[in-house]
């Protein structure tokens, strides 16, 4: 059952429209006043880059080893979101993972339209092997849109013959931008933070005339030789059964895949610091990445 403190997380974004209503300037607006709500904590350090011609930032904490790198990708369905907007989250994955975290502002729509962001991820990818980091001692993961393109980044590696990552983790990941799975059918899911039409509009400004190319949808792709996967999601999503069908199609190409469903919880609710479910949550998270890059 869903925690007090996430019951007045939902009222909160209840209160508000959901994403992806309005102009991309006012939802971009919005979701950078986000950032207030959960500062960082004071031992984190944040260093800026510039990757493969894009800006980025390292984010580690005392426990991070510096042998160990997490690549991660923002949500905001492709059209928002950037490193600041998700610079806290991923300094508690930094911290439960016991990495550093390469932050990645990638290109949006529709100002740069797919497959630019691909582009971006696999080249920010490309530099840290060129860093001398061994692709098993990368992990690549993102959220929402993040861990739509955590996925197309690994189908786009493999299709150039890269070494992929050691691991790859999913946090609620949009894999199909036409929403035909059963939980984004209207009425079939109580999601407070996205709506069926929004998502769909925020899909056709990404990749309008190639909804179904596998590096803008992934569920269109093949996942043989991925790496092992961790995916969470909650069962109060409009991408409950994306989750779902990147777990079987991950099984069908017998990728090791650990697919995490926790009951009543709502979209990407790792990025609620005060929630007791986002503390949670982040700890599997750094086990599953410990484990997997020990």
């Amino acid at each position: 059952m869903p925690s007090p403190e996430h019951d007045q997380y939902v009222a909160a974004l209840a209160a508000q429209p959901p994403a992806g209503q309005g102009t991309i300037e006012e939802m971009r607006a919005g979701m950078e006043m986000m950032t207030d709500l959960y500062p960082l904590a004071e031992d984190v350090s944040v260093e800026v880059v510039e990757v493969a011609g894009r800006p980025a930032e390292w984010v580690t904490t005392p426990e991070s080893d510096p042998s160990r790198v997490v690549l991660y990708f923002h949500g905001g369905g492709y059209v928002m979101g950037s490193i600041n907007t998700h610079r806290e989250l991923v300094s508690r994955i930094a911290r439960a993972a016991g990495a550093r975290v390469l932050n990645l502002e990638y290109r949006l729509a529709p100002e740069e339209p797919f497959p630019a962001s691909v582009e971006d991820a696999t080249g920010a990818y490309e530099w840290l092997l060129g860093q001398g980091i061994p692709a098993e001692r990368i992990v690549v993961a993102g959220d929402s849109a993040g861990g739509g393109l955590t996925l197309a980044t690994l189908l786009a590696l493999k299709a150039q013959g890269t070494s992929l990552p050691g691991c790859a983790v999913c946090l609620s990941p949009w894999i199909d931008l036409e929403g035909t799975g059963q939980s984004a059918q209207p009425g079939s899911v109580d999601d407070p933070m996205v709506g069926v039409d929004e998502l769909r509009d925020m899909g056709r400004h990404y990749a309008a005339e190639e909804l179904r190319n596998p590096l803008a949808a992934p569920l269109y792709g093949d996942f043989t030789g991925f790496p092992p996967l961790l995916i969470q999601v909650g069962t109060r999503e409009i991408l409950l059964d994306d989750s779902r069908r990147v777990a079987e199609k991950a099984r069908e190409s017998r990728v090791e895949v650990t697919l995490q469903e926790e009951d009543g919880l709502v979209h990407v609710w790792q990025a609620a610091a005060n929630l007791p479910e986002a503390a949670s949550a982040v700890e599997k998270i750094g086990e599953f990445i410990r484990a997997q890059l020990p």
